[in-house]
């Protein structure tokens, strides 16, 4: 750094990423931010620049350098911060002590951790120091980085790896071509001296049975709106983007259809509730920041008449909250190994916007936000519509024209039979409609009040 760039710095005034100190002679609190900047996105102290970003130096000696030298060591995990000297026309010298963020966060100056907010720094909340030891060894010793015991490279599936170098090639996240199955693993660190990791057996086991029962998939189309009676159920276990595919499929045959009434046309106009790449985002979220070690966990998807849940085992990971979902929030996989060869195969970026991509589809569609919640150790995305859906099938299924009367019934509002005969073009028997309404009455999906041609019919209050 020469002198026009160091004016430059100073310039800018103090931030999350620069600190003045007058001199050495607060060499403590220069360790402290410094401390802090390496917890954080990294920064530089500038000793012999004023608080009010008068540029003055100092007298550097080696005894100075070396009371810095002594201070850095302080830093726990060592650190090797770069260290830079200005001189100035008047002989005295600013010195400028730089570094970036650190991989082994949290660091500790004396003990004690900092942390960089704005131009301030400030001792680490003991919650958050414990959060992000936590993190730290959660990097070095995962559930998915670990040997899967009594696994061989033979026992994952060849073809799904090969698919997924060509996918990842088509997406420009990985360079070379298929090179065979284990160099592949190599490049994705799916192997341990030879061994197929936990995470390769997550992404491309034959056959997970019996070591891995979690990596498995329950789905159930509900009749109504709970869960007291089914009307389709399936489990499988398998690789992920088989579990994956085969969510898919279950949500295109059973996804509830949103009908468009339009005036003068008789035919409902069906289009998908929820949109699918919305659906697909949050399977795919659900498969790669699971918690894999709960050994009877799974993904599952529930299909009801009118909302869709997909739920993942485990609770967030590293202190996020749901609330954390719906907004901005840094990108903390799980399962890291696993999300790269997500991401390697254009199914996730990196960003973390996964969950934001969600909510922004939902109400582009004209949806409500989905609602995030963790319950009973697992995460649950909650799909709601924008209004009332009319259901399928109740007991039995429901003609397109019964289906038709309760749309028209969707405010909650009663209406006379002359209304609701007026929703049909062309016209139907009166007798056709009141035997439809008397049906759904019978079925528990609308009420009457009044009798004759002042009868009035409205929707079930939910």
């Amino acid at each position: 750094m020469n002198l026009d760039e160091l004016r430059q710095l100073v310039s800018q005034g103090e931030s999350d990423r620069l600190e003045f100190k007058r001199s050495t002679g607060d060499l403590k609190g220069g360790m402290e931010t410094l401390c802090g900047f390496v917890n954080g996105n990294g920064g530089c102290v500038l000793f012999g620049v004023t608080e009010k970003g008068k540029i003055n130096g100092q007298d550097v000696t080696d005894s100075t350098l070396q009371e810095i030298a002594e201070q850095i060591k302080r830093l726990d995990p060592p650190v090797h911060p770069s260290l830079d000297r200005i001189g100035l026309e008047s002989g005295k010298t600013v010195l400028a002590v730089e570094i970036g963020a650190g991989p082994l966060a949290p660091y500790v100056y004396q003990g004690r951790p900092y942390r960089r907010i704005t131009s301030t720094t400030t001792s680490m909340p003991q919650a958050d120091y414990e959060r992000r030891l936590l993190e730290r060894g959660h990097a070095r010793q995962r559930w998915e980085n670990q040997p899967a015991v009594g696994f061989r490279q033979d026992d994952l599936d060849e073809a799904e790896i090969q698919q997924t170098v060509t996918e990842a090639m088509a997406a420009g996240r990985l360079i070379g071509p298929w090179s065979g199955p284990a160099d592949t693993l190599r490049k994705f660190h799916l192997l341990v001296d030879g061994v197929p990791t936990q995470a390769a057996v997550v992404a491309f086991a034959k056959e997970p049975l019996p070591n891995y029962p979690q990596c498995a998939l329950r789905m159930a189309r509900f009749r109504g709106l709970t869960k007291s009676e089914f009307l389709d159920q399936q489990q499988l276990t398998g690789h992920a983007f088989l579990l994956l595919r085969e969510a898919a499929l279950f949500l295109r045959r059973h996804l509830p259809v949103a009908g468009r009434f339009e005036p003068g046309v008789l035919e409902r106009i069906d289009e998908p509730l929820f949109p699918p790449a919305a659906l697909r985002e949050a399977l795919v979220n659900a498969l790669v920041h699971r918690d894999y070690s709960i050994y009877g966990g799974a993904v599952s998807v529930a299909v009801y008449d009118d909302r869709v849940e997909i739920g993942s085992a485990g609770t967030l990971p590293f202190g996020l909250t749901p609330q954390d979902l719906t907004r901005d929030h840094d990108s903390r996989p799980r399962n890291p190994l696993l999300a790269d060869v997500f991401f390697r195969r254009g199914l996730i970026e990196r960003w973390g916007r996964g969950t934001q991509k969600i909510i922004d589809l939902c109400v582009a569609a004209g949806h409500p936000p989905p609602q995030f919640e963790e319950q009973a150790g697992s995460v649950v995305v909650r799909f709601i519509p924008s209004g009332y859906v009319p259901p399928h099938r109740v007991e039995h299924d429901l003609t397109e024209r019964q289906r038709r009367l309760l749309h028209a019934l969707r405010d909650g509002g009663p209406k006379r039979l002359r209304e609701l005969l007026s929703v049909f073009i062309p016209p139907l028997p009166e007798q056709t409609v009141r035997d439809d309404l008397i049906l759904l009455r019978t079925l528990g999906l609308v009420v009457s009040s009044g009798r004759g041609p002042g009868a009035r019919w409205q929707r079930t209050p939910q």
